[in-house]
């Protein structure tokens, strides 16, 4: 169905190649999934067999791609509209007109399908994906995910003969991933849909996949074969795979299932032991202030020295932390950190508090009845459904959003009445739009201005780019990034400033497993140092690997908040994979039993 013939892809201005020497067959009825560390090129794979590269992009191809027999160099995107459906990383990128309702039909309406048709199918796409509550709904109030899950369906409904995604269930909570994982299995099996996807998610989709090719570093030709063949060498895998590797199982496992059968010996050899438990530690002197003029980026300010222990409702009152002596220290990736010496500390007041908050938005109410408070030290995983208000509730702390009811303070101010200048003294926040806070023609100026607004010494910014993505010349302009690059630009850019409260929304969406790594070491060292920090994320491998806590969103309301460990070992949903492999045990990552072990 799709053919690459030694496809190489230039694009103008670049030194190299993006990629070259590709040269593999997609069948029809099959799902393949493209994966590799970001910035191999995976994206300008995905988008050549749209005709999107070079058409709409530039650049120079060289061999040749086509589609049920159309060569994508002479048929452009329109030309291919009928066979191909496409949705990239940015689904904002995708739409057209402002409700759900016609955004499922636009495309068939293009194609000219009956209207019989096209209602028929609209209907079928909304209870497919679980969109019939949102059908009248405009586009811009939809949360990140329900737009993605409107992306998928506005694809979906002209029926094409292959579909290509990329980060397909990026922005999506776990039930909604596996069900539009679902949908597009029964594609495959029940329709013979050719269903091409790269995804860095793997835990989420590679038991799906039928093959996978394998991009492993940047100009390299790709590695074709079955999921185990290429998960067996692949620099990039799910917490599965990798837990299959550090006990010798052989072949590696690909689902929970297949990794339970074989965990009997290891449950024994971990037997008696406990996992490792983070504790949050907090400094106990304020740290100088920096000024910030640029919109959205915040600026070093230390708050109080010792968490919190304010009761929440549904749970017990958490345990109270010791405080970590001294004052926050200059952090740079790779450095190393003394241990913080346990001893009691006077209790400070929260960073963060929420009381009784509510707020309502196009007649939805977006939360009700919200408490919450964070501690310096202390990082906090904001995690439910799609639309459960985990976005609205960064915006409250931010103050993007004016609460309806309750109160909300940061650093002892009110947000949404605080100027924002003196606000970015407080808080910094990383959208789930990252270019929202990158404006510069370039990667270089835009480091540089980082360190301008937040008053930090030439270079702060760069050194954390050069952290987070290796690789990334300075002249590269911000657009050409892909969406996982951009966002870790975008978390670099805020980082320059130390904010003692930093907000993330989705912050692993688009990012491999080793820059995911690397964003786990610098929110680790952050934390360590005094900073809050809470995020907003469907990743649960992530909430595993650096949440303290975890607040439970359903319908606008708290249903569960409490040790990372005490929520997702009971969560079906929110499990990792190494909790689901070794339940009854508590184990959350690979980390924890590869160091019982050690």
């Amino acid at each position: 169905m799709i053919r690459f013939e030694d496809v190489s892809v230039t694009y103008e201005g670049a030194a190299r190649p993006a990629v070259r020497g590709v040269d593999f067959e997609v069948p029809e009825g099959e799902l393949v999934l493209l994966v590799g560390p970001s910035g191999t090129g995976k994206s300008t794979i995905l988008n050549s067999v749209s005709g999107l590269v070079p058409h709409f992009t530039g650049g120079t191809l060289r061999g040749r791609v086509t589609v049920a027999g159309r060569d994508t160099r002479t048929h452009k995107p329109r030309e291919l509209a009928d066979v191909v459906g496409t949705v990239g990383q940015d689904p904002l990128a995708h739409f057209v007109t402002g409700t759900v309702e016609d955004e499922l039909a636009y495309g068939m309406e293009c194609l000219g399908i009956a209207p019989a048709v096209m209602r028929r199918r609209v209907e079928e796409t909304l209870d497919l994906l679980g969109l019939d509550g949102l059908r009248d709904r405009a586009i811009g109030t939809l949360s990140g995910g329900q737009r993605q899950r409107v992306a998928i369906g506005s694809v979906l409904t002209p029926h094409p003969e292959v579909l290509v995604l990329d980060e397909p269930t990026s922005a999506l909570d776990p039930a909604a991933a596996e069900e539009v994982l679902a949908v597009l299995q029964r594609l495959v099996h029940d329709l013979g849909t050719t269903v091409f996807l790269a995804e860095h998610r793997l835990e989420r989709v590679v038991q799906y996949a039928d093959r996978v090719v394998l991009l492993p570093e940047p100009g390299a030709a790709p590695v074709c074969g079955t999921p185990a063949e290429v998960m067996a060498v692949s620099p990039v895998c799910p917490p599965v795979v990798e837990l299959g590797r550090l006990a010798g199982w052989s072949p590696l496992p690909m689902t929970v299932r297949d990794a339970r059968r074989r965990a009997g010996g290891l449950r024994e050899l971990l037997s008696g032991r406990t996992p490792a438990h983070r504790m949050p530690a907090a400094p106990a002197a304020p740290a100088p202030t920096a000024t910030a003029p640029r919109s959205g980026r915040a600026e070093a300010q230390e708050p109080g020295a010792a968490p919190a222990t304010a009761p929440r409702t549904g749970w017990a009152p958490r345990r109270r932390w010791p405080a970590a002596p001294g004052g926050p220290r200059a952090w740079r990736p790779g450095t190393q950190r003394s241990a913080a010496p346990a001893g009691p500390a006077a209790p400070a007041p929260p960073l963060a508090e929420v009381r009784s908050l509510a707020v309502r938005r196009d007649r939805v109410d977006a939360l009700c009845g919200v408490d919450l408070t964070v501690a310096s030290g202390e990082t906090v995983a904001l995690m439910g459904r799609n639309g459960a208000g985990k976005s609205t509730l960064l915006g409250i702390l931010v103050g993007l959003v004016e609460p309806g009811s309750g109160t909300v303070r940061v650093g002892g101010a009110v947000p949404h009445r605080t100027r924002p200048r003196d606000l970015l003294r407080l808080v910094g926040l990383v959208p789930q739009e990252p270019r929202d806070l990158l404006y510069a023609d370039t990667v270089g100026a835009e480091c540089a201005a980082a360190d301008r607004d937040a008053g930090a010494a030439p270079g702060t910014c760069r050194e954390l780019v050069s952290g987070l993505l290796p690789g990334v010349a300075d002249g590269t302009h911000p657009r050409d990034l892909s969406e996982g690059q951009r966002l870790a630009l975008a978390l670099a850019v805020v980082l320059t400033a130390r904010p003692p409260l930093l907000l993330l929304d989705e912050p692993t969406r688009g990012l491999d497993y080793a820059a995911k790594a690397r964003l786990v070491g610098v929110l680790r060292g952050l934390a360590a140092d005094g900073h809050a920090i809470v995020l907003a994320t469907h990743d649960v491998e992530l909430a595993a690997e650096v949440a303290h806590r975890v607040v439970l969103l359903a319908e606008g309301e708290v249903i569960a908040d409490g040790p990372t460990d005490d929520i997702v070992v009971s969560s079906p949903s929110f499990a990792p994979q190494v909790t689901k492999v070794l339940a009854p045990q508590r184990w959350l990552t690979v980390a924890q039993v590869r160091e019982a072990l050690a």
